[in-house]
C-alpha cells in the first residue's frame, strides 16, 4: 500500500514538473510558488513532513528555489492531490469522521465542544484526525468521561499555546476511534471561550461547529466546505 502511494507520489510530481518545466526564465514567482507549494504538498501528504513551514522549507532547497509559497497555496494543492487520489472514497472518510465527531462531541457536551480543523473545513485526507476543542478546568474531568464510555485514550500531553503574545498550554488528548480514526481533544480553559484564533493556513477567523451546527451539516449538506473565498 504504502509502496503503492509513493508511485502515486512521484508520478504526480513528474507530471507537475514537467508543466512546470515550460516556464521561461521571465515565469512569475507565482509559478515557482506553486512549484514549490506542490513538493510541499507532496510531503505533508506522504506524511514525511508534518508542519507547513517545514515541508516549505525542505521542498524549496530540493527545488533550487528560494521563494516561498503562503501556507494557503500549500493547502490548495495537499487539497488537490488528496482529491486526485482518493476520490469518491475521500467524501465517504469525511462524512464518516464527521458523524464520528459528533458522537464524541455529544459525549463532551458539557465541556461545549467545538469541531474544528480539516474535518470541519471540509479538507480532510487519508492521513488527517478529528480535531476538537472543549473547554474545562481541570482536564481529568474531560479524560474521566471518555474513559467512562469505553474511549481508547492513546496518550495525553500539554502542549503550549501563544496567546496574544502570551505564553500559555492547553491539555491535549488522543483517541484512536475503532474505525481507526484518531481524535485529538485540546482542553482549554473554560475563560478561553470567548476568545477568537485565526487560522495561520487561510488567515480567517476559526469558527468551528458546534454540536447543534454539525448535526445541520450531517442533515443539510455532510460534504460541506468551509474554506473561506481568495481575496481578489
Amino acid at each position: 500500500m504504502k509502496q503503492h502511494l509513493n508511485l502515486l507520489l512521484r508520478h504526480l510530481a513528474k507530471q507537475f514538473s514537467a508543466n512546470c518545466g515550460k516556464m521561461t526564465p521571465n515565469s512569475s514567482s507565482r509559478l515557482l510558488r506553486k512549484r514549490v507549494a506542490r513538493e510541499a504538498a507532496l510531503l505533508l501528504y506522504s506524511s514525511q513532513e508534518k508542519e507547513y513551514k517545514q515541508a516549505k522549507e525542505r521542498a524549496a532547497e530540493t527545488l533550487g528555489i528560494r521563494v516561498l509559497p503562503t501556507n494557503r497555496e500549500v493547502a490548495e494543492e495537499l487539497d488537490a492531490i488528496a482529491e486526485e487520489l482518493e476520490g469518491r472514497n475521500r467524501q465517504n472518510r469525511l462524512i464518516r469522521m464527521r458523524k464520528e465527531a459528533l458522537d464524541i462531541m455529544c459525549v463532551l457536551k458539557s465541556f461545549h465542544p467545538k469541531l474544528v480543523g480539516s474535518v470541519w473545513r471540509g479538507t480532510a485526507h487519508r492521513n488527517s484526525d478529528i480535531d476538537i476543542a472543549v473547554f474545562s478546568e481541570d482536564p481529568n474531568l474531560v479524560v474521566n468521561v471518555l474513559n467512562s464510555k469505553g474511549f481508547r485514550i492513546e496518550k495525553t500531553e500539554f502542549a503550549p499555546t501563544p496567546e496574544r503574545g502570551k505564553a500559555g498550554a492547553s491539555f491535549h488528548v488522543f483517541v484512536r476511534l475503532p474505525s481507526g480514526d484518531e481524535v485529538e481533544v485540546v482542553i482549554r480553559d473554560p475563560e478561553q471561550r470567548s476568545l477568537r484564533y485565526r487560522c495561520e493556513i487561510y488567515g480567517d477567523t476559526i469558527k468551528g461547529l458546534d454540536i447543534e451546527g454539525l448535526r445541520k451539516v450531517l442533515a443539510e449538506n455532510p460534504l460541506q466546505t468551509f474554506v473561506p473565498k481568495r481575496r481578489s
